[in-house]
């Protein structure tokens, strides 16, 4: 699939709506993001996020009442496999190792980290 690619906004928003159990109202939508990432949007703010994502197709919206409830239509599984493979393609010339030795410049990987990526090198053999 390929879709349009979501703003950072819009990655927000759909960060507050994966980690629902539920599907949720565009005021539950609003009241989480500000809380969560010390935003200070408005209803209308959200809701334009809302209506892009639903036309890019990462969202529908479901009636219920009065209110009008989002779901996913992409997993947030699945769009982090999308941008970790374009962040390869594009940052790492299409070599995860060119990526990882880039990421390590950036931060010291931890000893927790270093033994779970030896282990799922291993895994590979």
């Amino acid at each position: 699939m390929n879709q349009e690619a979501l703003s950072e906004c819009e990655e927000l928003v759909m960060k507050v709506i994966w980690q629902s159990e539920e599907a949720l109202s565009i005021q539950e939508i609003t009241t989480r993001i500000n809380q969560q990432y010390q935003k200070d949007w408005k209803v209308q703010t959200v809701s334009t996020f809302l209506s892009r994502m639903v036309k890019k197709e990462y969202l529908t919206m479901k009636r219920q009442g009065r209110l009008f409830y989002y779901y996913p239509l992409v997993s947030e599984s699945e769009y982090g496999k999308r941008e970790i493979t374009k962040c390869v393609e594009f940052w790492g010339k299409g070599k995860v190792d060119t990526l990882l030795a880039a990421f390590t410049e950036v931060r010291e990987l931890t000893e927790d980290e270093k033994k779970s990526i030896r282990s799922m090198l291993d895994a590979l053999d």
